[in-house]
């Protein structure tokens, strides 16, 4: 089976899961897993303005193929 994925997509794949399981973690064990919520939503906010995007540079040094948004690799997108 022949997999699609790229940095791009995984990186939105793991925000998402991260900010739903800590909404769930929130509402059926305790309310501060909303920091983890809080977490995420900052560092996609903070990569909008810097381009520098952690998950990126990590799923570019384990070798997963670029996408539109992070060729240029370690997190930093390509402009």
């Amino acid at each position: 089976m022949h997999s699609s994925a790229n940095i791009d997509k995984l990186v939105f794949r793991v925000a998402g899961s991260l900010v739903l399981l800590s909404l769930a973690l929130a509402h059926w064990h305790n309310a501060h897993w909303l920091w983890l919520t809080a977490f995420v939503g900052a560092n996609m906010l903070q990569a909008s303005f810097t381009g520098f995007c952690p998950m990126a540079g990590l799923l570019s040094r384990l070798g997963v193929a670029p996408g539109a948004a992070f060729r240029g690799g370690h997190g930093t997108p390509t402009l």
